[in-house]
C-alpha cells in the first residue's frame, strides 16, 4: 500500500470511529450503558466510565480480525478499549500475545501500551447490552459499522468469530457484501471453517466468557490452537 493510499485508509477509520463513538441510534442500549456509567460497580467506584459505544481497534494492516458479541458493561463500557478491563479480555489478550498477535498479555485500560499485530478486535454490537443481549433490531442497526470496518481492512482473509453471535453476525455481514451464503447457514462450532467465494474465510471460537472459561468449555490450549488456525490460514508465519 503506497503512502497515500494507508493515509486515506488511516483518515477513513477515524472518521469511522468518531461515527461509532457517537451513535445514538438504540434508545434501549443508550439508556442501558448511560446509567450502568452513572451508577458504576463498587469496584471501579473511583474511576470514570467511558459510557459510550465501542470503536475497534488493532493493526489497520490486518490479516485477522476477530469479531466478538458486544461490550462488557463494566469492561469495555469502562474503559473504552473493546475487551479491555474485563475476566474475557483478560483470556482473550493473554491468547493473543501467546499466538503472536499482541505486544503483551494484559490489557488493563485504553493507554497501557497494547499492540495489536496483523489482527483488529471488533464487535458485533458496540454498546454494552443489558443481560449481554442485543436484540435482532439492535444488531442489525450496529452490524453496518463492522461491514464498513472489513471494507476499510482490506488485507483480511480470516474472520474469527467468539461465538454464535458473532458467528451469524458474520454470515449478515458477508451477505450484505454480496456474498452468496448457503441456506440453511452454516451451523457454529468451534474450529468450524467456512470458506466462501470472494470473503474472508469464517473460523468459529467458544466465547471466552467466564462461563465457557471456568467449565472448560474453552481452555488456553484450545483457543491457541483456533489463533494460530487463523494465523496459517491467512498466510502468517508461527509466532517466533
Amino acid at each position: 500500500m503506497s503512502q497515500d493510499a494507508l493515509q486515506l485508509q488511516l483518515q477513513q477509520l477515524q472518521q469511522l470511529e468518531r461515527e461509532i463513538v457517537e451513535c445514538r441510534r438504540c434508545p434501549r442500549l443508550v439508556a442501558w450503558r448511560e446509567l450502568v456509567a452513572r451508577e458504576k460497580r463498587a469496584a471501579f467506584a473511583d474511576q470514570e466510565y467511558w459510557g459510550r459505544p465501542i470503536p475497534g481497534f488493532g493493526d489497520p494492516a490486518a490479516r485477522v480480525m476477530i469479531l466478538g458479541l458486544a461490550p462488557a458493561a463494566h469492561g469495555a463500557n469502562r474503559t473504552g478499549r473493546v475487551f479491555t478491563g474485563d475476566r474475557s479480555g483478560d483470556f482473550l489478550f493473554a491468547a493473543l500475545h501467546r499466538t503472536g498477535f499482541a505486544n503483551q498479555p494484559v490489557s488493563l485500560h485504553a493507554g497501557d501500551g497494547l499492540e495489536l499485530r496483523e489482527a483488529w478486535i471488533t464487535a458485533a454490537v458496540r454498546c454494552a447490552p443489558p443481560a449481554n443481549k442485543p436484540t435482532p433490531l439492535e444488531r442489525d442497526t450496529c452490524l453496518p459499522y463492522a461491514r464498513r470496518e472489513l471494507e476499510l481492512l482490506p488485507g483480511v482473509d480470516v474472520i474469527v468469530c467468539l461465538g454464535a453471535f458473532a458467528w451469524d453476525a458474520a454470515l449478515r455481514l458477508l451477505a450484505a457484501r454480496g456474498v452468496a451464503v448457503p441456506r440453511p447457514r452454516p451451523r457454529f462450532g468451534h474450529a468450524v471453517e467456512l470458506e466462501l467465494p470472494g470473503a474472508p474465510l469464517l473460523l468459529g471460537c467458544f466465547h471466552p466468557s467466564q462461563q465457557n472459561t471456568f467449565t472448560g468449555k474453552l481452555t488456553p490450549a484450545m483457543i491457541d490452537a483456533a489463533l494460530l488456525r487463523a494465523r496459517a490460514l491467512a498466510g502468517l508465519s508461527p509466532p517466533a
